[in-house]
């Protein structure tokens, strides 16, 4: 059986964000299966004008090694005063053997607290935003992404291709995540600390 990847859009989410970490995922359709999942199910568009059309999160069936995909972009912090949204986040969140989240993906997880007392990382340029809502995360303020327990959080954008070849070289091997970025053609920065953009600031 395929391993599921259950994917959350929301509108104005961040293109890359999630299309980057789909796009090496779906290089191993014999490993994972990827499927869209929104609050309420439909269609959702971005900034971007990108249109995905996803079921509803009563709909995820979660199983032993299911993998909760969260993207980010600066609709999260309006996103965060959902209450349902959050709690079915949270929900989902609970039940899945992994939990990768891209940019300002992180931030949601740390507003249902379920990332209290866990070492985490977000968009630079967004950072101290982000600390602010949460003291109780161990925030990373270098870090290209992180992984602690069953959480990969990694810095803004591009960062989640390099998070999720990490998660698939801890899951099915280096070689398997050489090949996903050969074939990609992806220059894979392949060390967490490793961080290029840590000192870049919001204006």
């Amino acid at each position: 059986m395929r391993i599921p990847v259950h994917a959350i859009v929301f509108e104005d989410f961040e293109t890359l964000d999630i299309m980057g970490p789909v796009e090496l995922f779906g290089l191993l359709q014999q490993h994972y299966q990827v499927q869209f999942y929104s609050l309420n199910g439909g269609l959702v568009s971005n900034k971007h004008g990108v249109y995905i059309q996803t079921q509803p999160f009563t709909e995820i069936q979660t199983h032993a090694q299911s993998i909760l995909l969260i993207p980010g972009g600066i609709i999260t912090f309006e996103l965060m005063k959902n209450q349902e949204f959050l709690d079915q986040l949270k929900a989902l969140a609970d039940q899945s053997r992994y939990v990768l989240t891209v940019c300002t993906g992180s931030s949601l997880l740390a507003a249902t607290g379920i990332l209290n007392g866990v070492k985490a990382t977000s968009n630079k340029m967004a950072l101290e935003i982000v600390q602010s809502l949460n003291n109780q995360v161990l925030w990373q303020t270098q870090a290209r992404w992180v992984t602690d327990r069953k959480f990969y959080t990694s810095s803004g954008v591009s960062a989640g291709m390099d998070m999720t070849l990490a998660f698939i070289q801890d899951t099915q091997g280096e070689n398997m995540a050489q090949l996903c970025a050969e074939e990609a053609e992806y220059l894979w920065n392949s060390n967490p600390d490793l961080d290029p953009f840590c000192k870049v600031k919001a204006e």
